[in-house]
């Protein structure tokens, strides 16, 4: 039988972050007023894989603008690299199938840079129509100014340097505090800057700690009682950074130290035991010994991915959702919805597929940084 009705699937991938729900709305609100129908796709790619959707209705989808979360449910799985019975093996053709079998007109795909590949992947050989939004707290998709769910947790790592203010003055301290970022500094950057933080490091400035801990005794000297050193994850020395450079790029990740913990003796088949240690443990005690001051490390992790979206965040999630029904009503497929200025536009995915977004070393956010004294460890 002929279908009277355009449909669309919409799932949520990769890791969680505030403003999932709010795009949902957008999304489905908007197609539903432009006479679509919507599927909800459950648990990412997995649900498209094995074929667990849910009808939405508008009511569905109301009052869930300031819910953190998704109620959709996420996961990391990728079609063309599921884990099944412990073998990684390729489901593409399963999602495909689905997709024609629920007689889908677009796939709707919220997620961050592995979601943008999975979904040009699925495009291109998987014959889907696909259309994304930019989701990850990062801030690292390409060709889109911001990404929904960013100013939300830069909103909870600048609140955590506030109040870690107060306990490193009250004891004389410096305490590190490790943001999330992967291999960019947004993040971090964006909070160091919001909290005060008198040290920030970020990935895309490799950081000499010698310079680091003269910087915090000059603050001591000055007669400054704390210092706030905010690190991100992905962060490298300049030691390392030439290593890495010289070794080629497919050398092992850094940001890292492999330390011995444990060697067990001869003939017990144990061996040495090996953990690798985080950065910013690493930077604390290496600052420790560096400046005799005491030091602390505070790691926000999952903190900075959970709780509501803050206003700015509901309504970006809301303007990014409401475009992509525009172009679902319009029939425009196979791009991403990024924002540009005060517009939200559509992007080609093969412009965005692939290609990390990273802070540029002439950002203004980097000059502001500097021009507040704010030490970047180079």
């Amino acid at each position: 039988m002929k279908k009277s009705r355009r449909t669309i699937g919409i799932l949520t991938a990769g890791g969680d972050c505030p403003g999932l729900n709010a795009v949902i709305r957008g999304v489905a609100k908007a197609a539903m007023h432009h006479g679509l129908d919507v599927l909800g796709i459950h648990d990412g790619f997995r649900g498209l894989v094995e074929d667990r959707m849910t009808p939405l209705e508008n009511a569905m989808v109301s009052g869930i603008l300031t819910h953190g979360g998704t109620f959709l449910g996420s996961s990391r799985d990728r079609p063309h690299k599921m884990n099944v019975g412990g073998r990684i093996v390729d489901r593409t053709d399963h999602a495909a199938k689905n997709y024609r079998r629920r007689r889908l007109d677009c796939l709707v795909c919220l997620g961050g840079n592995g979601t943008q590949k999975t979904a040009l992947r699925l495009s291109e050989r998987g014959g889907m129509n696909v259309l994304t939004l930019p989701k990850t707290i990062d801030n690292d998709v390409a060709e889109t100014d911001i990404t929904f769910g960013f100013d939300s947790a830069m909103a909870i790592a600048t609140e955590a340097i506030d109040r870690l203010h107060t306990t490193a003055t009250s004891h004389q301290r410096v305490i590190v505090c490790e943001i999330m970022g992967h291999d960019a500094g947004w993040l971090c950057l964006g909070a160091g800057i919001a909290g005060g933080a008198d040290v920030i490091l970020i990935p895309e400035i490799p950081y000499d700690l010698g310079k680091v801990a003269a910087h915090l005794r000059q603050r001591q000297k000055a007669g400054k009682r704390f210092s706030i050193v905010a690190v991100a994850e992905g962060i490298v020395s300049t030691a390392e950074a030439r290593a890495k450079q010289a070794r080629g790029s497919d050398s092992a990740p850094l940001g890292v130290e492999t330390r011995i913990i444990a060697q067990h003796p001869a003939g017990t088949g144990e061996g040495i035991h090996l953990v690798q240690e985080p950065v910013a443990s690493r930077v604390a005690r290496q600052l420790q010994q560096l400046t005799g001051v005491e030091v602390r490390v505070t790691s926000l992790g999952h903190v900075q991915r959970g709780g509501v979206p803050t206003p700015f965040d509901r309504l970006l999630c809301t303007r990014l959702g409401t475009k992509a029904g525009e172009l679902l009503a319009a029939g425009r497929h196979n791009i991403m919805v990024g924002v540009r200025g005060t517009e939200c536009v559509p992007v080609p995915l093969e412009k965005v597929a692939g290609i990390k977004r990273t802070v540029p070393p002439n950002h203004p956010w980097i000059t502001t940084a500097r021009l507040v004294e704010t030490c970047l460890g180079d």
